[in-house]
């Protein structure tokens, strides 16, 4: 199907949208840091965490989800822990609230209330500066190479070149499409701050809930009937040492993306996956656009509810569309182009099903979906990275008596600088997965071991978080040549040896923070964990005080929060596929699961909390 005029007027209102979101935006977020970073903390939770899923309803994500799912059937809901997707959940229970006490702007703001602001606590400060940055530039990057696959998909190189007054050699069609795209998102998210994202993430979540909707109903009546193609073992979720999935007499180019990707045996990948996504769920979240949502919310209450509200509205929707574009791929296999380069891309399964299957109008509708999530995730990543440069760097070490126009001019030159570096990597990626792996095995790697320190133990210090993350970093820009050809998860225990021993060596090294700073900190975010020096030393000051004894219960909390998270993935998939005795097991379990949290954790958020301030 071809994408017609109506689809275009459709395309182009959105991306008018988004530009007149930017204009009428710009004074607002003019004010101050404080409002351009944060929204000025008036944004309500609700819309956040609308903005938050928006964000992650990403083009590439989308794409890489309904590969797996094509691929690897109900197994491949396990595969996403790889970010861990789970740690939402740990967000929601308790960190986000951890988090928002801390009253900053940044996650390197943040270092100078736990390590002070002097000494050691300079050195990590830096190193998270440069971590939020390398972060920054891979999230910009994936985003990139995603949005320029799906587009060539629906504006062939062949129809545009005429027009064009260059030549492009074919593997870079692509990123001369991500380039284009990349400047709406950079003209909005550069205007308007963070409220511009969020209003424009709302109007994104709108079209991609209805766009989904449509998608599996189509799937659904496409079903009816018919039966699905797919190998002994697909439908369910359950596996053994391996996922013993045959394509062979199918597909059989399917079998070879299983060997290609590395996953196998699948009972150690799991394994690995939740080794991994626990503590880099424990280390809380990393600074990018996620991190900012949070830090913008009201309260720590709010903080809460934000980050559980992502999980509830995402999960169902975003799963009833890939469910929905992997039904159809199955069934109509044959009339799907997937060749590239003479050989089968199964990241071309979701453009390829749309371009064949969606009706025009819906087209229209979805393509604009779609695109606005490619500008979503990219403009709330680059408001992220922004308020490191600006906040962190400029305003700290360049020119702290900066006025308001330097600011802004500031702000405007480090977007503008990050936009150029990201499409420089761009062109070094091979596809969507390779930086992907290289995203959260990588680099969320190298982030785990100093950053669950600093949440957990007291005597943890500025030179051993520096040093942690130094020696986390180091392995994870260099793996790719030390360890050609390994997943990158299973170099993550290497990773995580080597930074746990410079965090724990950099500390020994140097003396504690000072106490007085961790007075503050340990009365003000109120962290369990190992603070029994600092617990007594904040009691003796205020015997009143009350100490965070919800260890258990937070635990407790999680576990039923990642299987209520688990059964929102399975729920929407298993109603497209029509197996009623399976949608009835898994909403029994979310109904169970949401009984309990309503009960242990919305009943027990606190009331009273530290309202955010404008910085």
């Amino acid at each position: 199907m071809n994408v017609t005029l109506i689809d275009w007027a459709i395309i182009l209102l959105y991306l008018s949208t988004t530009v007149v979101i930017g204009l009428l935006l710009k004074r607002q977020a003019e004010r101050s840091k404080g409002d351009y970073m944060l929204g000025g903390n008036r944004l309500p939770w609700y819309m956040l965490g609308l903005s938050n899923a928006s964000g992650m309803f990403d083009i590439s994500g989308t794409m890489w989800l309904v590969t797996l799912l094509f691929v690897y059937g109900l197994k491949s809901a396990w595969i996403p822990w790889l970010w861990p997707v789970f740690n939402q959940i740990f967000l929601m229970i308790f960190l986000s609230i951890w988090l928002r006490r801390s009253n900053v702007a940044t996650g390197a703001e943040w270092i100078g209330t736990r390590f002070g602001t002097e000494g050691q606590a300079t050195k990590s400060h830096l190193v998270v500066v440069i971590f939020a940055i390398l972060m920054g530039l891979g999230y910009l990057a994936y985003g990139f190479i995603g949005v320029g696959k799906f587009v060539e998909i629906f504006l062939p190189w062949e129809t545009v070149s005429p027009y064009v007054p260059f030549s492009i050699e074919r593997e870079y069609v692509p990123h001369f499409y991500g380039i284009m795209l990349t400047l709406f998102a950079v003209f909005y998210s550069l205007l308007g701050g963070m409220v511009s994202i969020v209003w424009a993430d709302l109007i994104q979540f709108f079209l991609m809930a209805i766009s989904a909707i449509v998608i599996g109903i189509l799937a659904m009546n496409a079903l009816s009937g018919a039966s699905l193609d797919v190998p002994l073992g697909w439908t369910t979720p359950f596996f053994g040492v391996d996922t013993n999935l045959d394509w062979s007499n199918i597909i059989p180019a399917a079998n070879q993306k299983i060997d290609s990707d590395g996953f196998s045996p699948f009972m150690i990948f799991f394994m690995m996956m939740v080794f991994k996504g626990v503590l880099v769920s424990l280390a809380g979240p990393a600074p990018t656009f996620d991190m900012q949502k949070i830090l913008s919310s009201r309260t720590p209450r709010e903080a809460a509810l934000m980050s559980g509200s992502v999980s509830l509205v995402l999960m169902p929707l975003r799963y009833f569309m890939v469910a929905g574009f992997a039904v159809l791929a199955i069934l109509n296999f044959d009339k799907l182009d997937l060749l590239v380069n003479g050989s089968i891309d199964f990241e071309q399964i979701l453009p390829s099903a749309i371009n064949e299957f969606v009706p025009s109008g819906v087209l229209g509708l979805l393509l604009a979906g779609l695109l606005a999530a490619f500008i979503s995730t990219f403009a709330g990543t680059l408001n992220a990275t922004q308020a490191y440069l600006v906040n962190d760097i400029y305003l700290k070490f360049v020119n702290p008596a900066a006025s308001r126009k330097q600011t802004v001019r500031a702000t405007w030159f480090a977007g503008l600088s990050m936009v150029c570096l990201s499409i420089f990597l761009g062109f070094f990626a091979k596809d969507v997965n390779d930086i992907l792996q290289w995203i959260v095995s990588g680099l969320y790697g190298s982030y785990v071991a100093a950053n669950v320190l600093k949440w957990y133990w007291w005597r943890f210090n500025g030179n051993g978080f520096f040093w942690g993350m130094v020696c986390g970093l180091i392995p994870a820009l260099s793996s790719r040549f030390v360890f050609d050809g390994v997943l990158d998860l299973y170099v993550f225990p290497i990773m995580l040896l080597i930074s746990v021993i410079g965090c724990v060596v950099g500390t020994y090294t140097k003396p504690p923070v000072d106490e007085e700073t961790l007075k503050q900190f340990y009365a003000r975010v109120k962290p369990w964990g190992f603070w029994g020096p600092i617990k007594e030393k904040v009691l003796q000051d205020d015997p009143n005080f009350a100490v965070n004894q919800n260890f258990k219960r937070d635990m407790f909390n999680v576990f039923i929060g990642v299987v209520w998270q688990t059964s929102l993935v399975l729920f929407p998939i298993y109603v497209v596929l029509m197996d009623f005795a399976a949608v009835a097991i898994v909403v029994s379990i979310i109904l169970v699961t949401s009984l309990i949290l309503k009960k242990n954790w919305y009943d027990r958020l606190p009331v009273q909390d530290i309202k955010g301030t404008n910085i």
